[in-house]
């Protein structure tokens, strides 16, 4: 079997999709996706091209180390991104060629469905009620919110009892049966968090997500020890070697991006390494169904997974829903998907759909630019 093209197809600046055909008629699906960079990282997968065309899909790890290392200069989000999505393919490729799933290809299933965790807002105040009764009403047992922004190197008094109020509404809101999680989003500083995290510790929150923004990683270990909260992060860590320190710091749970950090393969390996460490993941993924599946297929294969992150908009009419031939695969119930049983990723697109959608020239940011209130660069 050869590679005989690779195509992409933008979509917007948080959807992109590559296909990879063969001369034998088995084409593979990815998501090569950094958000807000889309462009760019098509720009890497179509330099990546050159040594995939004419190369056997299957040998996954020789291609995957081509890709990632021949260049020179590797990691980083761009080149990790674009290798992601090919990687996303290539799987999708073999597990066609051999009529079973990934997760079989990556020692077979170790649960029969996966938990699915949902966001309940953030913008106005740290989650929307009404939101996130309706997540708890369709059968979500984990939702994740987000404090409002921005915030300051050290909040007030009232913006941290505000937020703390907010937290303890939800909790009020939701009951114990229902796991809360806060998405810091890297707006807290250092002395910021260990002033809020121990006010929250009542809630018993089921994790607090990047507290640091990630050039703060060196740092993290101060959040882990100022409180009993379990810590998470890694949406902007890209291979192994970047996870070893956070790892070593005691944070619970990583949260790699397999349309980020090296795709399935590089996943897989930051996944064993975090057991070594009495850690779990839950991959990172607001991104669209292909990216899902990838992460779905990852967290069917490996042992020590929390939840899986869950944004797709599977209403008819959405480009999410329209690009898929069926999305009853991805449909959660009761708050899981159930195992993906169909070949490769285990979703099928609707060629057709995605090359009516896709855009051409600029693309619109997909996220804001904060200030703070001195007109200084707030994070978001």
């Amino acid at each position: 079997m050869k590679i005989t093209d690779v195509e992409t197809f933008v979509f917007d600046n948080r959807r992109a999709l590559v296909k990879i055909s063969t001369d034998e008629g088995i084409s593979g699906w990815g998501e090569p996706v950094l958000e807000n960079w889309v462009r760019t990282v098509e720009a890497a997968v179509l330099r990546m091209r050159e040594h995939l065309i004419g190369a056997d899909p299957r040998n996954i790890t020789r291609l995957w180390n081509v890709l990632a290392r021949a260049g020179f200069y590797r990691g980083g989000a761009v080149i990790s991104s674009a290798l992601a999505g090919i990687d996303h393919a290539l799987w999708d490729i073999k597990g066609r060629a051999l009529g079973v799933p990934v997760h079989e290809l990556l020692g077979g299933a170790t649960r029969d469905r996966v938990r699915v965790y949902a966001h309940g807002g953030g913008e106005e105040r740290a989650g929307d009620p009404t939101r996130v009764a309706a997540l708890v009403a369709q059968g979500f047992t984990m939702i994740k919110v987000a404090p409002p922004g921005p915030r300051a190197h050290l909040d007030t008094s009232a913006a941290v009892h505000a937020f703390v109020d907010d937290l303890t509404e939800l909790r009020a809101l939701v009951g114990p049966g229902v796991d809360l999680a806060v998405d810091a989003h890297g707006r807290f500083s250092v002395p910021n968090a260990a002033r809020v995290l121990p006010l929250l510790e009542p809630l018993l929150l089921a994790f607090v997500e990047e507290p640091l923004r990630p050039e703060h990683t060196a740092r993290i270990g101060d959040i882990v020890r100022a409180t009993s909260i379990p810590i998470a992060t890694g949406e902007r860590l890209y291979s192994r070697a970047e996870f070893v320190p956070v790892l070593e710091s005691g944070v619970a749970i990583v949260q790699p991006d397999p349309a980020h950090a090296g795709g399935i393969t590089e996943c897989f390996r930051i996944a064993t390494q975090a057991e070594i460490f009495d850690a779990v993941i839950a991959p990172h993924c607001p991104l669209g169904p292909v990216a899902l599946a990838a992460c779905l297929q990852l967290d069917l294969a490996v042992p020590n997974v929390l939840a899986q992150e869950y944004t797709i908009d599977l209403t008819p009419g959405t480009g999410d829903h329209d690009i898929l031939v069926d999305a009853s695969p991805l449909r959660p119930v009761d708050g899981f998907v159930e195992r993906l049983t169909g070949p490769g990723l285990g979703i099928e697109i609707d060629e057709d759909a995605v090359r009516a959608r896709v855009a051409h020239g600029p693309l619109a940011p997909c996220s804001p630019v904060w200030a703070q209130p001195d007109g200084s660069f707030a994070e978001w």
